[in-house]
């Protein structure tokens, strides 16, 4: 099927040709019930019909400028994201670990801005995921990752994840930043203690250093809050968003206080197609229709059935020891019998016609579009409880 793109991807046996809400119809006309949603970023289901509005009327106007101006829709997206969140300052990107490297260059800066050269090094978790830049693979965590792409950029101290002590004899007068996902998506949806957020923002306040939440897969209402971090209490200085912030227009943006927005000098950093008015269209009004009330109560609402239906068919099929997540962020964690066998069971959903992920070998992962409906939800359900079957005996 692949025969001129590069071999890094391993692309499912189909040719998806249409999508509409959470169905999706290859070549062969074959319909799949779409419980992916693009890897947590269709948000809104496929070919929203008031995002194409939006993205056609503003293809008709304006669709690069570059960063020499700004536009309209710059502005009002960078608006309701102050407006609605703890920042005061936007950057916008094209992707999460564009907007990852913008939140670390930014704390790297501010703190040599205001502390001196020594006040460098970066703490992160082990297992955990920013990005593909070589500098976001290297704060990530996870050498399968990076170790082909030595060497590496230093000042980087990894600690385990939920695990406060070692977070306090990590984090010292040298730390410029400790970054972390409030829920651990690619390892395998793993949710934040509020005791280890709690205690990340003591310590950066103590050592003056930058709390960055990577809410990339997290934010934008995938957990039934527009951001994941409101569900713990507790507030960062810099923010990384993407994926749903675009509902699939590539768009990524960094969020930050005044205190640090102003390392930002002019000049020090910048990108050719971020911001760019194509993008903010759409993703100002994606970010409308997420925010409304009845979208995060679906989200919660639907989020609950899943879980327990997901945990139905665990008890029932024995595949499953435990479902965990929040929101429409959902993990299932395949019990000791079928461990490492995750991909296996996502090729084998493909086939009954169901679109799901893994996060690493020993979870399925859910992100579906945070309007998933009845319908959508139990055919999935089914077609999952098939998939099963068939797992269970191959």
């Amino acid at each position: 099927m692949n025969k001129y793109l590069t071999p890094n991807f391993s692309f499912a046996p189909i040719l998806p040709q249409r999508a509409s809400g959470s169905r999706v119809w290859d070549n062969y006309g074959k319909e799949y019930i779409d419980l992916a949603g693009g890897i947590a970023v269709n948000a809104l289901g496929h070919c929203n019909p008031e995002l194409v509005k939006v993205l056609v009327e503003q293809a008709n106007k304006l669709w690069h400028i570059s960063n020499l101006y700004t536009t309209e829709p710059a502005q009002e997206l960078a608006g309701k994201l102050v407006n609605n969140s703890f920042a005061n300052k936007v950057f916008f990107a094209n992707s999460g670990a564009e907007a990852n490297e913008a939140a670390l260059k930014l704390a790297r800066k501010h703190a040599r801005d205001h502390f001196g050269e020594a006040k460098h090094e970066i703490v992160a978790c082990t297992n955990s995921f920013h990005g593909r830049t070589l500098f976001t693979v290297s704060v990530g965590g996870q050498p399968k990752y990076s170790q082909d792409f030595a060497p590496l950029p230093l000042g980087i101290r990894h600690v385990a994840f939920n695990d406060s002590k070692s977070l306090e004899g990590a984090i010292n007068e040298n730390t410029c930043a400790f970054i972390v996902e409030p829920i651990q998506g690619e390892s395998g949806v793993l949710p934040a203690t509020a005791e280890y957020l709690h205690k990340a923002r003591e310590l950066c306040d103590k050592f003056d250093a930058a709390l960055i939440f990577d809410e990339v897969q997290t934010g934008i209402g995938r957990t039934g809050k527009l951001f994941a971090h409101e569900h713990y209490d507790v507030t960062p200085d810099i923010l990384s968003s993407a994926k749903a912030l675009g509902c699939g227009i590539p768009i990524g943006a960094m969020l930050c206080t005044d205190k640090f927005a102003e390392s930002f000098s002019l000049g020090s950093h910048g990108s050719t197609f971020g911001g760019n008015p194509l993008a903010c269209a759409v993703g100002s009004r994606a970010f409308d229709l997420i925010s409304l009330p009845e979208t995060l109560n679906n989200v919660i609402n639907q989020g609950n059935i899943l879980q327990s239906k997901l945990a139905d068919l665990g008890q029932e099929s024995g595949v499953f020891s435990e479902v965990r997540g929040l929101g429409l962020l959902i993990g299932c964690v395949l019990s000791e019998k079928y461990q490492g066998r995750a991909g296996e069971l996502v090729k084998i959903a493909l086939t009954e016609g169901l679109m799901v992920l893994q996060a690493g070998a020993n979870v399925l992962r859910l992100a579906p579009s945070l309007l998933l409906n009845d319908d959508d939800l139990n055919e999935g359900m089914l077609r999952l409880q098939k998939a099963i079957r068939t797992f269970v005996n191959s």
